[in-house]
């Protein structure tokens, strides 16, 4: 079951995580917690993306990073059919976005890689225009544009190892249920 949050629980979370942002830059600490997951199959990654869906509420932005086939799109889709969306779950490196309305929660999945910095900056104000918190969002390649995600954001990167296992390396940035979600 996906938790919903209502406009007046995401913002007092924005407070209190600004609110802990600030301690945390007054002593130098860096605001991140980190998971790590080596996945040897699909079954493997297939229940973690399930996990993680299970984490994630509406308002959650996630950035991927890796190289072209580390599976990015893939754990996508495998956390896209674990809330229950209905259509096909592509690749959006054509068309920048790719959007689901069938599951539990809406998903913007954008792909960077092909786009300039200036169209990413308007990709990205143009999505904190029409969200308000009541989809999950995934973004690759973020690594083109990282000045742009709000503080408040999840991030995944994943390396295809040599064995064909697949390294799947989360870190929050003010998300710190979902990692420690995953760490149980």
């Amino acid at each position: 079951m996906v938790m919903v949050t209502t406009r007046k629980q995401f913002f007092k979370k924005q407070i209190k995580l600004c609110i802990k942002q600030k301690k945390a830059e007054g002593t130098g600490q860096k605001f991140m917690k980190t998971y790590k997951n080596i996945c040897h199959n699909l079954e493997d990654t297939k229940k973690l993306a399930q996990r993680f869906a299970k984490l994630i509420t509406n308002g959650c932005f996630i950035n991927l990073y890796g190289e072209i086939g580390a599976g990015k799109t893939a754990f996508v889709k495998l956390v896209a059919e674990a809330l229950d969306v209905k259509e096909k779950v592509t690749s959006p490196s054509f068309v920048i976005l790719n959007e689901y309305h069938t599951g539990s929660i809406p998903i913007y999945h954008f792909d960077l890689y092909r786009l300039e910095n200036e169209g990413i900056k308007t990709i990205y104000d143009e999505l904190r225009e029409y969200s308000e918190g009541k989809q999950v969002t995934f973004v690759e390649w973020a690594e083109f544009n990282q000045n742009e995600a709000p503080f408040n954001h999840v991030e995944i990167n994943v390396t295809y190892n040599d064995d064909d296992s697949r390294t799947y390396e989360f870190k929050s940035v003010g998300e710190d249920e979902i990692i420690e979600g995953l760490q149980k």
